[in-house]
């Protein structure tokens, strides 16, 4: 376990938590995490007076603000994941299934408590088209870069984590034509808001595949060229 708590050890015997403790801090900090990034959407795209670089401009900002909060408040109990595709690579694995369970029931959550705090309705369907092979392939590279940074982050600068992953996805936001979801649970979510933020069902489960992709890739990149134990 790191200093700030998301582990590199998969099978960590240490963890000073309680497993209640645990799951409870991924869906808590799943649950903040997209009330801020739906809410901080629709307040952009409310405010921007139709302007879409303006209304995604808010939207980086608040959601890269609240995720170096997340990390560094909730690091240490639960090792922050917030995603299915980093607790595939990192969590322990006898928590993994409740642990990605917990992100999506937070993450649904998330989006209802964004649409309750700005009097929209609680379920809607996403109307966004995120559909192409530009957004398949920005989904897997977002994907791939943010686990990166995290498996690099814990290993070299723990210390810096929060920092290094809210950094990553303010940058992640621009440079990739998906926006950077990077984020299996967040995908699913999302597909349940018509707001600046959402994303049409039906193109949902591309993104969550390219995802699990890019996770996986990062995850034999650094066995593969940063290994520790030998040449």
């Amino acid at each position: 376990m790191t200093d700030n708590g998301i582990s590199d050890n998969r099978d960590d015997q240490a963890q000073p938590y309680s497993r209640r403790s645990v799951l409870a801090a991924e869906g808590i900090g799943t649950l903040l995490l997209l009330a801020t990034v739906v809410g901080s959407g629709i307040m952009a795209e409310r405010l921007s007076g139709g302007n879409i670089a303006i209304a995604l401009l808010g939207n980086t900002i608040a959601t890269g603000a609240m995720l170096y909060v997340l990390i560094s408040l909730f690091g240490p109990i639960s090792g922050a994941h917030f995603n299915p595709a980093v607790t595939m690579i990192l969590g322990p694995r006898g928590e993994r299934t409740p642990r990605i369970a917990r992100q999506i029931i937070g993450a649904l959550a998330g989006v209802m408590l964004a649409h309750l705090m700005f009097d929209a309705p609680l379920w809607q369907i996403g109307v966004k088209s995120r559909v192409g092979p530009g957004q398949w392939v920005s989904e897997a590279v977002a994907t791939y870069g943010f686990v990166l940074t995290i498996l690099l982050g814990v290993r070299h600068r723990p210390a810096v984590v929060p920092a290094l992953v809210a950094l990553y996805i303010v940058a992640a936001y621009w440079f990739t034509a998906s926006t950077s979801f990077a984020n299996p649970a967040v995908t699913v979510a999302r597909a349940l808001t018509a707001s600046f933020s959402g994303i049409a069902p039906l193109h949902a489960p591309a993104f969550i595949v390219a995802q699990i992709i890019g996770a996986l890739l990062a995850s034999v990149t650094v066995k593969a060229v940063w290994s520790t134990h030998g040449r």
